[in-house]
């Protein structure tokens, strides 16, 4: 792979993010016609991506919700790589991998869909949970394997070999914003054992559990959490 390819690529990531932004300089160094946005959640989309036209959609933790006639737009492929096997696709996925109490988990890349993690699945890559991870080490360790699998699938690419196409599919629909909102309360009513699993699958620096109370809700600050365990 001594020449870069000159098949048009449209990469799309998440802004300041190291594993995004090793990706995106994978993808610059070896594509001689390469657009690259990164961006944040409330970052709007730019204009010349809903004009872009070429062979391949990349989406590597992109912020975006890519519109379907973007994804058209790839005459070969679109793909994403989301950060959880199939079991947990949609938003909070390591959260509810956590919750479950998952001995596996895992990174995949799949075709994109108009609905999101709903695509036809290209590769799985899976590694085990340990009864000792929190979010931080768990979503640290998926972004090492994802990074890993990007580079293998664009290896292909680059090698001009066909995607794969791994037989498996999604375990459930999407997770929802409103899900995951609902997995961040903790209310007097719950056991200890319930408690503890949720704290465990949503402590993350700033983002820690929320407490209900007739009716009211309260973020719960990690030293209590800590002196109540």
């Amino acid at each position: 792979m001594s020449e870069k390819s000159n098949a048009p690529i449209l990469f799309l990531g998440k802004k300041n993010d190291g594993h995004c932004q090793k990706a995106m300089s994978f993808i610059e160094s070896n594509f001689n016609f390469a657009v690259c946005h990164l961006g944040d959640w409330d970052d709007p989309m730019p204009e010349d991506i809903k004009t872009w036209k070429g062979d391949y959609v990349i989406s590597y933790l992109s912020r975006w919700v890519v519109p379907e006639s973007v994804i058209k737009s790839a005459k070969i492929a679109a793909i994403n790589f989301h950060p959880a096997s199939p079991d947990y696709p949609g938003i909070g996925c390591n959260n509810f991998a956590l919750y479950e109490d998952a001995k596996e988990y895992g990174v995949t890349c799949h075709h994109m869909a108009a609905t999101v993690d709903t695509g036809e699945i290209i590769v799985v890559k899976r590694f085990p949970v340990f009864r000792t991870d929190s979010v931080s080490t768990l979503l640290s360790r998926t972004y090492d394997f994802q990074l890993v699998l990007f580079y293998e699938l664009i290896g292909q690419l680059l090698n001009r070999e066909a995607l794969p196409r791994s037989g498996e599919t999604w375990g459930r629909k999407p997770f929802s914003r409103k899900e995951f909102n609902q997995l961040e309360v903790i209310t007097p009513y719950m056991t200890p054992d319930e408690i503890n699993r949720r704290v465990r699958a949503v402590s993350y620096g700033v983002w820690q559990p929320k407490v209900e109370i007739g009716g009211l809700v309260f973020s719960l600050e990690p030293e209590a959490i800590k002196q109540s365990r």
